[in-house]
């Protein structure tokens, strides 16, 4: 299989809301063609950056379809459909399949610790109600619970759709793991952002990231770098981007509100978070003014 449509950076889509909190369709489109014209490689859909858990099976096709009217066929677009619950899974997979993405990818049902085999039913049957698209394992045990194991990636590995991991555990030491067991043309996706060249030094074929949308120069320098030998640089860059990451981290509001206010202030206009994530609060305007000048100035002097 031909992995290069998911090698480098893909930016985690991030949920646009008017200002009455709902979906926009306007903000959405405006969001995916500026990053389009920052060059990254795709965009991840629906993801946890996409606020997927608060929003309505209508709520996340109207996002997948504003994404792909504005930019399928020009970015490698990766739909994350999981609910919890099949039936609704199945359904967005079957829509995202309808629109032309390049994958879908799941995480696994949270709250209910199911059994490996419950979990690969659950994948499987999502898979099956887009057969004719990639599939991507989505593992981030820290948020749902449920760790991917080798027993489960093994079982997986027999549903011919399944090329790939989204790989967000924080040990590195995994993203060797799945590349090892899937061979050269197995996908592995880094998933922390402050992790990205540690994962591309163990093997990840490119990245997903909840921070790329803010500073996808940063990302793209960090990968660019590494595959031309210049470890020490992309190292470099990396630790300018956990810098940033600690100092947006540090707000009273949820990242994802942090995020939104420094695209604003880009003149990309994302809306809020919806509750309960936690708005953005008065105090936190100072660590968006930082954050978004330490953001122009690594650019600065590394771009």
């Amino acid at each position: 299989m031909d992995i290069s449509k998911y090698q480098g950076v893909i930016p985690a889509f991030y949920a646009c809301y008017e200002d009455d909190g709902s979906v926009s369709p306007a903000r959405t489109r405006a969001l995916a063609r500026y990053l389009l014209d920052k060059g990254v490689r795709g965009l991840y859909v629906g993801g946890s950056s996409g606020e997927c858990i608060y929003q309505s099976v209508e709520e996340r096709k109207i996002v997948l379809e504003n994404v792909m009217a504005e930019v399928g066929g020009k970015l490698t677009i990766i739909a994350h459909v999981a609910c919890n619950n099949t039936a609704d899974s199945c359904e967005l997979a079957r829509h995202a399949e309808s629109l032309g993405v390049d994958a879908i990818a799941a995480i696994p049902p949270i709250y209910f610790h199911l059994p490996e085999h419950g979990i690969a039913q659950y994948w499987n049957d999502i898979s099956a109600a887009a057969p004719n698209t990639d599939f991507i394992i989505y593992n981030i045990p820290q948020l749902a619970g449920v760790a991917l194991t080798m027993s489960l990636l093994e079982t997986m590995r027999k549903n011919p759709r399944v090329i790939g991991v989204k790989n967000s555990s924080m040990p590195s030491q995994d993203i060797q793991l799945w590349k090892d067991a899937g061979g050269p043309s197995f996908v592995v996706m880094n998933g922390p952002d402050e992790e990205f060249v540690s994962g591309l030094a163990m093997g990840a074929t490119g990245g997903i990231g909840g921070t790329y949308a803010v500073m996808p120069e940063l990302f793209r320098k960090v990968y660019d770098d590494y595959h031309a030998g210049k470890v020490d640089e992309a190292a470099a860059v990396q630790n300018e981007i956990c810098r940033i990451i600690y100092a947006m981290c540090a707000a009273h509001g949820n990242l994802y509100a942090v995020l939104k206010a420094i695209l604003a202030k880009r003149g990309v206009v994302c809306g809020s978070v919806r509750k309960p994530l936690p708005a953005l609060a008065e105090a936190d305007l100072a660590i968006v003014d930082q954050a978004a000048a330490q953001i122009d100035a690594a650019i600065a002097k590394y771009c």
